[in-house]
């Protein structure tokens, strides 16, 4: 089975570690035994928060991406295409990215010939595959959360090219139960819940001597790392040791040093920038307790990451991601959203009692080992895949 993945987020040079999940989840489909190659939507227009004296050295740095690269063994190509600034008209991406996608498929297609294309996400990459006009290939389409919290909420054009796309596909697949439920919403049939996954070490992570909290996660608002910092700062005298190591970049990242600062934290709070992934999780897994109460997460495969090794995880209660999580077995707290007090109790009653702290990090362990694999992920993929086929081949005339 041939396989075209299609997607905005992948790793690339200027930045290695996004839609890193998008990647893994290629190279387990291959190894469940689908050939794949990946397609990459690829814009290489600087964000509007570049300063305007670096604009052009950006650009320079974004245009000398290679146009084809070989990750992991999976072939990819990056297919520039340009748009308006995502803050108007995100929503009509897909529209821009169309033609330039449609060449790209019909030269790939050519030299090899694929059974079905996987989009990730109806925006922009379902919604340009849709009109490509590619309707005798076989689509299906994943939902990780941007689609149903984003995309379909704030743009106009966002919503009708999310529901079109999704009339269009042959299987669309949601990364959590919850997450599901607004695809159906939003028009998908009998959305397929695969869960993405993690590799499990042989061993756990070593601990530093002091208590030490890790998040790791792009530095914006929804993450909610500032609650992390207030709970910090509400556990100053119960634990005047307690630590915290924030691994990622973005536009938060002088916000959050500047409160950490105020707060009287700094010499506690560590902000690594960005790492390169395997790295990222090693200082993940290195650490007592992740912590990432952020809000709008449809999955989170940080949490399945740390807790593979051992590494308790908190969350917040009625995210669709963490409750999936929870709902598995053991290992993850929740919390509710937007109180750093509540955060901070849940860190110190986890924190106080080595035993049960021990116990908790086990079941972590064997939470994730049971139901967050990359092979699992990979065979549950690979038989979406087969599926559409089959529904593909019913819906023809």
């Amino acid at each position: 089975m041939r396989v075209c993945v299609v997607s905005e987020f992948y790793p690339h040079a200027s930045d290695p570690v996004l839609g890193v999940w998008a990647h893994r989840q290629a190279v387990a489909a291959q190894e469940a035994g689908a050939e794949v190659h990946v397609l990459v939507l690829y814009r290489p227009i600087p964000p509007l928060s570049t300063a305007r004296r670096d604009i052009a050295r950006e650009t320079l740095r974004l245009l000398r991406q290679p146009r084809h690269a070989t990750i992991d063994g999976i072939p990819v190509t990056y297919v520039r295409f340009v748009s308006p600034p995502r803050p108007r008209s995100y929503g009509s991406w897909g529209t821009w990215a169309a033609r330039p996608l449609a060449r790209a498929l019909k030269q790939h297609r050519r030299r090899h010939p694929f059974d079905v294309i996987h989009a990730h996400n109806a925006v922009p990459a379902g919604e340009a595959v849709r009109r490509a006009g590619l309707t005798d290939v076989p689509l299906v389409v994943s939902v990780h959360g941007g689609d149903v919290f984003h995309t379909a909420i704030h743009y106009e054009a966002g919503a009708a090219a999310v529901r079109s796309t999704f009339a269009q596909a042959d299987l669309v697949i949601a990364n959590s139960a919850g997450i599901a439920r607004d695809a159906r919403k939003l028009g998908a049939v009998a959305p397929r819940v695969i869960r993405l996954g993690t590799d499990i070490p042989k061993t756990a992570g070593t601990r530093p001597a002091d208590p030490t909290l890790v998040t790791v996660a792009h530095l914006v608002g929804r993450k909610r790392h500032a609650d992390v910092l207030r709970a910090m700062w509400v556990l100053r005298r119960r634990m005047p040791r307690l630590r915290y190591v924030i691994v990622g970049d973005g536009p938060e990242r002088e916000r959050l040093r500047t409160l950490a600062r105020e707060l009287g934290l700094e010499d506690r709070v560590e902000l690594t920038g960005q790492l390169p992934h395997a790295e990222a999780v090693a200082r993940a897994r290195a650490s007592h307790l992740f912590v990432m109460p952020s809000l709008d997460e449809a999955f989170g495969v940080a949490y399945v990451e740390a807790m593979a090794a051992g590494v308790p995880a908190i969350g917040c209660l009625g995210e669709p991601g963490p409750q999936e999580i929870a709902a598995a077995g053991d290992g993850i707290m929740l919390v509710p959203p937007g109180d750093p007090e509540a955060l901070a109790d849940t860190i110190e009653t986890e924190l106080s009692d080595p035993r049960e702290h021990a116990v908790r990090a086990a079941r972590a362990r064997a939470t994730v080992t049971a139901h967050f694999t990359w092979d699992r992920c990979g065979a549950q993929t690979v038989h979406a895949y087969r599926e559409a086929i089959e529904r593909h081949a019913d819906r023809r005339p």
